[in-house]
């Protein structure tokens, strides 16, 4: 993030404004991404972005990503700076001290981006699930469920009713190794390529120039850590259809995808996922430069102390 300083209600803001802006324009992609990174051998029907269920079915599970997005990205950005504050007290910031606070937001985040995910991806690869029950009976489980559109709330009181509170988070630890060394990678890099286009020693980089460095260390990221987003995504996914895999946990989903489908099918949706992730860390860095959250605060009314 950009080094000066920020209000923590600020970051908040700052954080929950770009994920909702950011979410709402990329949101297809990425359930493109969680389709693609679902289907396995014997039941693929997408090779690139889905169309056969109309502009709004592009949309299934935003609702839930619309509603977490912003504590966890508020989460996620604000863990961040104050990580990067706290560890460079004592002298300059290195990049060892760097890649630690990003460990530390990329940890953080996890309490609010596991559930979302979780929820997220039933709704998002239900529209798979149709599509195999229509084209490919044969390949659906028995027991899949039989609502064609559930919503959150349904998905959220199945789990809490099997499973209790960790039904919400099945894949923590495969959401740790994702988002953890997303952050190591993502926050010491957009802060080094920003750095390259500040003006002068002490000013701050234009707005493109954070812009176009939050895209690159985002979709750089993003495609690092792609192997262990499709970990997480056939972990977290409840539904599956008769002829495909079903996983106890990291270790056995690494050991069948490399047996069954071969080491490329841990690059699945890679493209999706730096087309997602790129333009909604450009975004955040471009709503951090123009500082939305402080004019927002600013029309707020004062206490006096």
């Amino acid at each position: 993030m950009a080094d000066k300083q920020i209000s923590l209600p600020a970051k908040l803001i700052n954080g929950g404004i770009a994920g909702l802006i950011g979410v709402t324009c990329v949101f297809p992609i990425d359930l493109a991404k969680t389709r693609l990174q679902n289907q396995q051998n014997g039941s693929r029907l997408y090779t690139s972005l889905p169309s056969d269920q109309g502009y709004f079915g592009m949309y299934r599970g935003a609702a839930v990503n619309l509603t977490l997005v912003t504590p966890e990205k508020a989460i996620k950005l604000a863990a961040n700076d104050f990580f990067r504050q706290q560890l460079s007290k004592d002298g300059k910031l290195t990049l060892v001290k760097e890649m630690l606070a990003g460990c530390g937001a990329g940890t953080c985040q996890v309490i609010v981006t596991t559930p979302m995910e979780m929820l997220k991806i039933q709704l998002q690869d239900a529209g798979r699930i149709e599509a195999q029950r229509k084209l490919m009976p044969e390949t659906v489980a028995a027991g899949t469920l039989e609502t064609k559109s559930p919503t959150a709330i349904q998905l959220t009181r199945e789990l809490f009713r099997e499973k209790g509170i960790a039904g919400l988070y099945k894949g923590l630890g495969a959401t740790l190794l994702r988002d953890v060394p997303f952050s190591m990678i993502y926050f010491p890099l957009f802060a080094n390529l920003n750095n390259l286009g500040k003006r002068g020693k002490e000013g701050p980089a234009p707005f493109y120039v954070s812009f176009i460095s939050g895209c690159l260390a985002g979709s750089t990221a993003a495609v690092a850590v792609n192997p262990v987003d499709v970990i997480k995504t056939r972990l977290q996914s409840l539904n599956r259809g008769s002829t495909e895999d079903t996983y106890s946990g990291v270790t056995d989903c690494i050991r069948k995808i490399m047996k069954n489908e071969g080491p490329s099918a841990f690059l699945k949706g890679a493209y999706c996922r730096a087309l997602v992730i790129a333009p909604l860390f450009g975004i955040a860095q471009v709503i951090y430069f123009l500082g939305v959250g402080e004019i927002i605060l600013s029309y707020l009314p004062k206490r006096d102390k």
